[in-house]
C-alpha cells in the first residue's frame, strides 16, 4: 500500500498583491530529486560514536504539527497514514481505522498494534552527526512529519526486530519492502545531513546498483 503522500505538505497560498510593509517572504527549499546511487554518493562517510547518547535527548512525542488538535506527533501520523481513517475521540484516542504495514506487508486494524518508527533510527541518527546538535533540532527530528518518509506506522513486531539497525544489518522481511525502504532511509540522511559508516554505505550500494537501481530519491533539506 501507498503511504499518505500528501502528509507534511502545508496548503500553500499565494498572495496576488502583497502588503508593501510586510517582509519579502521567503521560498520553500526545494526537493531534490536523483537516482538511489546518486543519492548513496552524496551521503558523506565517518566512524560512528555513540559515546553519550540516550534516547531521552529526542524529546518526544511532542504536541505534533497542530498544537490545538489535542494530538501527539504519534496520533497525527497514525491519522494521516490510515487507509481507513479512524475515529478520533475525546483526549485524542483513536478507535476503528485501518494500516498497512509497509515492512511485513501486514494489515493492522488497531492503532495500538502499531509503532511509530523512526526512519533513521534515534540512535542511528546520533552516531550519524546528532550527537553535535541542539536539543531543540533532536526534538524537531524526533517529532518530523515535514517529510512524508521520516516517520512510518508500522508494526510493533517488526520496528522492535529492527530496533537501530542500519541497512548493512536489518532491511525489512517483504521483499517488495526493501527498495522503497532503502530509498526512504538515504533521502532521511540526505535531509537531515547525516552520515554513514562504511559497512552501511557499501550496503546502501549493492541495492543501490543492484535490485533498487531504478528507485528514485527524494528529499527536502530540513531547515
Amino acid at each position: 500500500m501507498i503511504k499518505n503522500f500528501v502528509r507534511g505538505f502545508g496548503a500553500l497560498s499565494l498572495a496576488l498583491i502583497p502588503l508593501l510593509s510586510a517582509p519579502a517572504a521567503q521560498a520553500a527549499p526545494a526537493a531534490e530529486v536523483t537516482p538511489l546511487a546518486d543519492a548513496v554518493g552524496l551521503v558523506q562517510v565517518t566512524e560512528e560514536d555513540r559515546t553519550g547518547y540516550t534516547r531521552s535527548k529526542f524529546k518526544h512525542w511532542n504536541a505534533g504539527d497542530d498544537a490545538g488538535d489535542g494530538c501527539n506527533t504519534r496520533a497525527e501520523v497514525l491519522i494521516a497514514e490510515a487507509v481507513v481513517a479512524p475515529t478520533i475521540e475525546a483526549g485524542c484516542k483513536l478507535t476503528g481505522g485501518t494500516w498497512a504495514s509497509y515492512y511485513d506487508g501486514q494489515e493492522v486494524t488497531s492503532a495500538g498494534a502499531l509503532d511509530i518508527d523512526h526512519m533513521v533510527p534515534l540512535a542511528e541518527a546520533w552516531d550519524s552527526g546528532a550527537s553535535t546538535w541542539t536539543a531543540a533540532r533532536r526534538e524537531a527530528y524526533a517529532n518530523d512529519q515535514g517529510a512524508d518518509v521520516s516517520l512510518v506506522a508500522v508494526t510493533a513486531r517488526s520496528n522492535r526486530q529492527k530496533s537501530d539497525q542500519d541497512p548493512a544489518d536489518w532491511m525489512p522481511p517483504s521483499p517488495e519492502a526493501q527498495c522503497r525502504y532503502v530509498g526512504e532511509w538515504v533521502a532521511t540522511k540526505l535531509r537531515w545531513q547525516l552520515t554513514a559508516d562504511d559497512r552501511e554505505l557499501e550496503a546502501l550500494k549493492v541495492y543501490a546498483e543492484g535490485p533498487c537501481e531504478d528507485t528514485i530519491v527524494r528529499y527536502t533539506p530540513a531547515a
